[in-house]
């Protein structure tokens, strides 16, 4: 029987094997990102080339224009609705090829397996110094299990259309010491948008990675402390999903396994 393995490999950075299959989401593979530097965990080591990169919206901490060039093969590049154009600027005709668009509802095969866009709520633009934007969106990939990759999103009602689920790879936190309520989860709305999409386990993921540089000591709960906080939410919102705080780099198997 065939099963999902999903390896955290920090912030948003997921590498999901499903029916054959290997998706890579929101890349950032550097130890450096503008003002921020990887204060935990090894750069990501990807096995290969995946078969499709996913990625959620604009945003350089999710859509990290080096550390896609830096991807092995050419992996098919799953984007928001109007991101190909920002693609082929930053990538290259070659990679705006690769693209295929997807809006919420939409969804394309990757070898065995089926990906779906869904809504999320949250700012889509590549940022304030920038027109370039594309509304953000999360994915549910549907193989041997049915995966929801949440992107970086806020609670909103359609979080009930999306389940029942296998696993939730789900932002708990951020990449600082400030972290605004609109359009991001913590560990206590994120246990409520686990009860709405009635997962049977959850991952966190979008924390305890990336801090601004010279702010090391500065708030460290929230760097350290959010997806165990998650984990304890979550045993009272969904007390019926499992969840599993992973260690960089650790590999979950989801299925018979597990």
């Amino acid at each position: 029987m065939s099963t999902t393995t999903v390896t955290w490999w920090g912030h948003s950075t997921v590498w999901l094997a499903d029916s054959g299959v290997t998706l890579l989401t929101d890349p950032v593979l550097t130890d450096r990102l503008a003002h921020l530097r990887r204060m935990a965990g090894p750069p990501p080591r990807l096995p290969g080339a995946p078969d499709a990169i996913l990625l959620s919206h604009l945003h350089a901490d999710h859509f990290h224009v080096s550390s896609l060039k830096a991807v092995p093969g050419e992996p098919l590049l799953i984007v928001p609705r109007g991101a190909a154009a920002f693609t082929a600027k930053a990538l290259g005709p070659a990679a705006a090829a690769r693209c295929v668009e997807l809006a919420p509802g939409d969804e394309v095969e990757v070898g065995a397996v089926r990906v779906r866009a869904v809504p999320a709520r949250h700012d889509g633009g590549r940022g304030p110094w920038s027109r370039e934007r594309a509304a953000a969106i999360g994915f549910v990939v549907e193989g041997a299990s049915r995966t929801w990759y949440a992107g970086d999103t806020g609670l909103f009602e359609q979080m009930h259309d999306f389940g029942p689920l296998d696993l939730a790879l789900i932002p708990v936190g951020g990449w600082g010491p400030t972290l605004g309520a609109h359009g991001h989860l913590d560990p206590v709305d994120a246990a409520e948008a686990l009860r709405r999409v009635k997962a049977s386990l959850a991952v966190p993921v979008h924390y305890g990675t990336f801090w601004p540089v010279g702010m090391g000591r500065l708030r460290q709960h929230m760097f350290d402390g959010p997806g165990q906080r998650f984990a304890e939410q979550a045993a009272r919102a969904a007390p019926d999903t499992r969840v599993r705080v992973l260690a960089h780099g650790e590999t979950l198997t989801v299925g018979p396994a597990a």
